[in-house]
């Protein structure tokens, strides 16, 4: 495992541009992270594509894979001068040995929140793959598009025209692994069907769109999380080409025929036939002639229609996706994703400047501590390996030690607890772990339009879509509530309404007697996408977790929102959570917590404060629908609980709290105090904060902190949670650490929030191996936000400061419109105003304090390359050039 970890530590510093390996292969440079995989088009559960970094591996040597990890398929091919490069896929591996044919040599790899970008030398020219999967959480329309963009461009690096050609193709596999099962396909301009028959016969603007799916479907159902029905699209255009074609059929033929004539045929293959029967592919080919730069534009995803199953007063009914409110049918919505290409790439810039600006703002108060007068040392590479110690001075002016043949990580040589990965900025550690997760946050999610009123439930506002979360890759449920708790930050910082809209279905369940327990339920269904709740009663049994967690979100959504008639809608169903918190709570017994890959645990310290947070919480609400005589009975209780609670979680020594009550030699993360600091809920005192945070460096290990003492793993969403309840240099122990991780892991899927903190950052291995990726609850990595748009920042520390005046209901209100955007007219509902972009003017936070927060008026972006991405880099240190800098540029005032 040394050579292992050594390897990834060598190309996450990145120092060589032209670095290989020792198989002779080119080691990218990454920026500003190199994470153990980058997202490609990732839009919906279904659209969810990546590309790992396993080995060193980029777009061309590892290709495309599915969320799980299998291959997707999805190749690109650039020709020039008449010799072929491969920079997307590695299709080119099943054909023969041919002169012409190459591998373009990986130059670079690059991730914001929008894009990711790639990077090759094809001979004479550079290639950027550009994939945009734009993430808008306040534009409800383009965020329900289940498609993304990919940008493909050439530019001459030698100042010469060149005779150039592009090629892509998609297969099967992205809506079936199995090798058996016929498929059907048909190829389309814009809405009408073309045979195949001849040359395309529209315009350089006429859309095409492949449209692939299974021969028999079955509606709501997976295989290998793979929708059972619904259509693979992807679509282009010719744009400026001189030539425009298209061809279905075995995958190698077109392959090997494309690198020898360098055009396609214009042919649909009539033989449907099953992925494992000479496999079939869709693709396009354009030729520009002889140019110095040029580009091609595809956009591709999964879309279904209908989209959920969902169980209303009426029966089970299906529900239409968001996009077909907006749009039309699929053939307009394709359109219009295409055409949108240049809007959403101003407003994804926007987003990205202003989450930039963001950080930036989090951290400004600290900035001229980032470096003293001491000289920082080069922080060493954790290798595991036979490396001698090393001793430091970091940015702050404190002294280190490091044994890179430990799992101990950097540590104080006086006392020998814990400290930040040193020569980092953790505002820049803070960017990498943020800009990746955005995509992968709302990529879990789809927006639905609500049953007609006849299958409505009662008091449901059909004018708003509702949102339905797959658990990815652990259960598979839908709306899973403490999988929808860590992940709460991100809507709480980038649109709070969309909260209200995964919460409300739930609610619909439980106050339509549809669930017969008096407590929240555990999830709304058992497989995606059928939310069909539960009858019976027989979901996962997580009564004080999940009652909590309705609680403390509905009333976090009510502080960022104002929205104080909701919160009146729901407090019957409220009351009845809170009941069950008053009742079993406090002494919590054996139960599952959200973290139930650990197991049961009697009476859990966490799971304990939870409930005492949630009956604050609760007074709060009470407090807002004007019910005093609950709101001292709910406040009283919350006290005495606490009270009594610290008397058997509090370890006698005062240093820590126990894992479970009264086992000594316990301890944990104490996360699910986050909510009482974000909402200044007045429950948790300031020493207990500080307590904690001065314990958790005496349990550190080189990739963070345990989630807790019964194993050496993590949660990430966890730890980002606890840091934003700690001291700045605790902080940023968790917060650089988490961003090490991403560069020294040899994990090989989307970003695993589950995983070691020994070793080489593995999937937990012990009892059995556990690989959570590509989950949504990353969302949760966006705690310190949340904290400054409750006007918190980098120095507030265990502080107990905030926008909020403690224990009161005081709100951010959200000021003007949203942007639905375009509706269609007469089609499945009305009532959506149309609202021109950027007319959001998001909360400011503390008064005393300037802020520049999240909302959709922002200005673009000044690192937005020539085809909308981020600015290329170079990754030339372990992680000092982490984000390139966090912008300083703020938004301009909106109007």
């Amino acid at each position: 495992m040394a050579s292992i970890a050594a390897a990834v530590g060598a190309a996450a510093q990145g120092p060589y541009p032209n670095a290989k390996d020792s198989n002779g292969h080119n080691f990218p440079a990454y920026s500003p992270a190199r994470p153990p995989a980058i997202p490609l088009a990732v839009r919906s559960p279904y659209t969810h594509a990546w590309s790992s970094t396993a080995d060193n591996g980029t777009l061309n040597s590892n290709g495309v894979i599915f969320w799980p990890g299998p291959p997707l398929g999805w190749e690109g091919i650039v020709t020039v001068d008449g010799v072929s490069y491969e920079y997307l896929g590695t299709g080119s591996q099943a054909l023969p040995s041919l002169p012409n044919l190459r591998t373009a040599t990986p130059l670079t790899v690059s991730y914001d929140s929008q894009y990711s970008n790639f990077t090759f030398a094809a001979g004479p020219v550079e290639v950027t793959a550009s994939f945009l999967s734009s993430v808008l959480p306040r534009d409800l329309c383009r965020t329900s598009i289940p498609l993304s963009y990919l940008t493909t461009s050439v530019q001459s690096t030698d100042g010469a025209p060149h005779d150039v050609q592009l090629y892509s193709d998609v297969e099967s596999n992205w809506i079936t692994s199995e090798t058996n099962v016929t498929i059907d396909w048909a190829f389309y301009e814009g809405s009408n069907m073309v045979n195949g028959s001849g040359n395309a016969t529209g315009g350089p603007s006429s859309i095409y769109s492949w449209l692939v799916h299974l021969a028999t479907s079955y509606e709501f159902a997976e295989e290998n999380d793979k929708p059972l029905w619904g259509n693979l699209t992807y679509s282009s255009s010719p744009l400026q080409a001189s030539n425009f074609s298209f061809q279905s059929g075995f995958s190698a033929n077109l392959r090997y025929n494309y690198v020898m004539s360098h055009h396609l045929q214009n042919i649909v293959d009539p033989d449907y036939r099953p992925a494992g029967t000479r496999d079939p592919v869709f693709a396009y080919a354009h030729d520009f002639g002889t140019i110095s730069s040029a580009s091609v534009r595809y956009t591709v995803g999964v879309v279904q229609q209908p989209i959920m199953r969902y169980l209303t007063s009426s029966g089970v009914v299906p529900l239409q996706p968001w996009w077909s409110k907006c749009y039309g049918d699929i053939f307009q919505m394709i359109t219009y994703h295409y055409n949108d290409f240049s809007a959403t790439q101003q407003l994804a810039a926007q987003w990205e400047a202003q989450l930039k600006a963001d950080v930036d703002l989090y951290y400004s108060d600290n900035m001229a501590m980032v470096y003293s007068n001491s000289t920082p040392s080069p922080s060493p590479f954790y290798s595991n390996g036979s490396e001698g110690n090393a001793m430091g001075t970091d940015q702050y002016g404190a002294q280190y030690i490091f044994d890179p043949n430990t799992a101990y990580g950097f540590l104080n040589p006086n006392n020998f607890s814990g400290i930040a990965i040193p020569d980092v900025q953790e505002a820049e550690a803070y960017y990498s772990i943020v800009a990746l997760s955005a995509r992968q946050v709302m990529g879990a999610y789809v927006l639905a339009v609500p049953p007609i009123s006849a299958c409505a439930n009662n008091g449901a506002n059909t004018s708003e879509p509702l949102m339905f979360q797959k658990e990815i890759s652990s259960d598979g449920n839908v709306n899973t509530v403490d999988v929808m708790y860590p992940a709460m930050p991100f809507f709480l910082y980038a649109n709070p309404e969309l909260l209200k809209y995964n919460l409300e279905p739930l609610f619909q369940n439980q106050e339509g007697q549809f669930y017969p327990n008096g407590y929240s339920m555990h999830d709304l269904g058992s497989n995606f996408p059928n939310a069909t709740g539960h009858v019976e009663g027989n979901d996962e049994y997580m009564p004080v977790e999940e009652s909590g967690n309705m609680i403390i979100m509905a009333y976090a959504y009510y502080k960022f929102s104002g929205n104080a008639a909701w919160l009146q809608q729901h407090y019957k169903q409220l009351t009845q959570f809170a009941q069950y918190l008053l009742e079993f709570s406090l002494i919590p017994g054996a139960q599952l917590s959200t973290d139930d890959f650990a197991g049961k645990l009697a009476n859990q310290t966490n799971l304990g404060v939870k409930g005492i947070v949630g009956i604050q919480a609760m007074a709060g609400v009470a407090r807002v629908v004007v019910d005093a005589a609950s709101v001292r009975n709910y406040t009283t209780t919350a006290s005495n609980y606490f009270s009594t609670w610290e008397y058997y979680a509090v370890d006698p020594s005062h240093n820590h709290t126990l894992l479970s009550y009264e086992w000594r030699s316990s301890w944990g993360l104490l996360y699910n105090t986050y909510p009482d600091k974000l909402l200044n809920l007045g429950i948790i005192p300031q020493s207990l904060y500080e307590m904690q945070s001065n314990w958790y460096p005496q349990v550190s290990q080189v990739f963070g902190i345990p989630l807790d003492s019964r194993h050496s793993y993590t949660k990430s969403d966890w730890e980002m949670w606890t840091a934003g309840t700690c001291s700045p240099e605790t902080r940023r122990l968790f917060v650089n650490g988490l961003a090490y991780w991403l560069n020294y892991t040899d994990t090989d899927r989307p970003f695993s929030d589950l995983h070691e903190t020994i070793d080489t950052g593995s999937y937990p291995a012990s009892p059995s191996p556990v690989y959570f990726n590509a989950r949504p609850v990353v969302g949760g990595h966006f705690a310190l936000l949340a904290l400054l748009k409750a006007g918190a920042n980098d120095v507030t520390g265990t502080v107990l400061t905030s926008t909020f005046a403690s224990n009161s209901t005081d709100a951010l209100p959200e000021a003007g419109s949203y942007d639905f955007g375009p509706v269609v007219a007469g089609n499945l509902g009305e009532g959506i105003s149309q609202v021109s972009s950027g007319q959001i003017q998001a909360p400011t936070g503390s008064s005393a304090r300037p802020t520049t927060l999240m909302s959709s008026t922002m200005t673009t972006s000044s690192t937005t390359s020539a085809v909308g991405g981020p600015a290329q880099g170079n990754a030339t240190t372990m992680m000092g050039n982490l984000a390139g800098g966090v912008s300083t540029q703020a938004p301009a005032p909106s109007g």
